[in-house]
């Protein structure tokens, strides 16, 4: 029989999310799902954390295990449209490392209606715990966001706590308890 632990529950849901994918030059694409890095930068902004201060960021990011369920429709592409905005970006530094007078367009894509489930397991020996995250998650210190700041929250992040097995029963637990999962961390 396995042991149960405790699993913080998150519901990620808004009118537009930005998990970045890697930069190519002026496009800015976009993950199918929520990116360890970007769950991190979002407790990190309820925790108060600064994105300049790298060392505890990289403290949150070695407390906890991560899954993540999509819970839309997994036979649309993605699992929810996606949109690309043109942006002008000024100043722009050249290859030369001076500033051009001209404004750069970039192309920044987004998904749009997607809901997501992650499932949390804090690690005994982490920096940050499970009660200091919940705590942080209800009233966050900064304002969170899915992905980029023009992303906002469609509800609040807290779906609950609960008890289970592993990362993906945690999961089950949640409607619309199934979906493909997305999981960068060991059971």
């Amino acid at each position: 029989m396995t042991a149960m632990s405790r699993f913080l529950l998150l519901k990620l849901v808004g009118p537009m999310q930005a998990w970045g994918d890697h930069t190519l030059e002026t496009c800015r694409p976009v993950r199918p799902f929520p990116t360890r890095s970007g769950l991190v930068g979002l407790l990190g902004a309820c925790l108060g954390i600064d994105g300049q201060q790298r060392a505890e960021l990289c403290a949150l990011d070695a407390s906890f295990r991560l899954a993540v369920r999509a819970d839309q429709d997994p036979h649309r592409p993605y699992g929810a449209s996606i949109i690309t905005d043109s942006h002008p970006v000024s100043p722009v530094r050249r290859a030369d490392g001076q500033l051009s007078p001209y404004p750069l367009v970039t192309r920044r894509e987004y998904l749009c209606d997607a809901s997501f489930t992650a499932a949390l397991a804090f690690l005994p020996d982490g920096r940050f715990r499970h009660e200091e995250v919940v705590a942080a998650v209800n009233y966050p210190r900064h304002t969170p966001y899915l992905g980029r700041r023009s992303c906002p929250l469609g509800r609040p992040l807290l779906e609950g706590e609960v008890m289970a097995e592993s990362l993906a029963a945690a999961l089950a637990q949640v409607p619309p308890h199934t979906g493909v999962i997305y999981s960068e961390d060991p059971e």
